[in-house]
């Protein structure tokens, strides 16, 4: 419960941000203000979002003094791989959100390829990780992390997913 409630703000408000995004075209037809005040307004949240789920690892972990040692190092190293597929997640979501209402099915597959293949690469990142984890500390705690990252991890995505529109066809295709 205390995951849910510290990750739902930030990662709704995240959500409604790039889902509501405009057209990249009136972007640029009102100038790239309003694009870099909604990049600026996504990383604050992203921040926020990594300093709740930061101090939810740390008070779930109970590392003592050697095991955090060990620990926090691999989880920045995660944490920073996390956060480039998170660059592409976001990228992809704005994609979506341009396309949303001239949807191809060629951008579709094109869409859902991409989500897949990021799927699978976040998949490689958390074995990559675990399998670190697990030659440093006790697989009990490598388990534990990975178990309130994936509780984390599910609900972002649920917060995102829930926020995005159903995709339709375009008119006339």
């Amino acid at each position: 419960m205390r995951i849910q409630m510290a990750v739902a703000v930030p990662v709704l408000l995240l959500a409604a941000v790039v889902s509501g995004q405009e057209n990249h075209t009136q972007v640029k037809d009102r100038g790239d203000t309003k694009e870099l005040n909604t990049q600026a307004y996504v990383e604050l949240l992203r921040s926020d979002l990594k300093r709740q789920k930061e101090q939810i690892v740390k008070e779930t972990m109970q590392l003592d003094e050697k095991q955090a040692t060990l620990f926090w190092p691999l989880y920045r190293e995660y944490d920073a791989a996390l956060t480039k597929l998170g660059d592409e997640k976001l990228a992809i979501i704005q994609d979506y959100a341009n396309n949303f209402t001239t949807m191809t099915n060629e951008k579709a597959d094109q869409l859902a390829q991409r989500v897949m293949a990021l799927d699978d690469q976040r998949l490689a990142v958390r074995k990559k990780y675990y399998d670190l984890m697990k030659k440093s500390l006790p697989a009990t705690l490598a388990v534990r992390f990975f178990q309130v990252e994936n509780q984390i991890q599910m609900l972002v995505d649920l917060q995102i997913a829930s926020n995005l529109p159903i995709v339709e066809e375009a008119p006339g295709k």
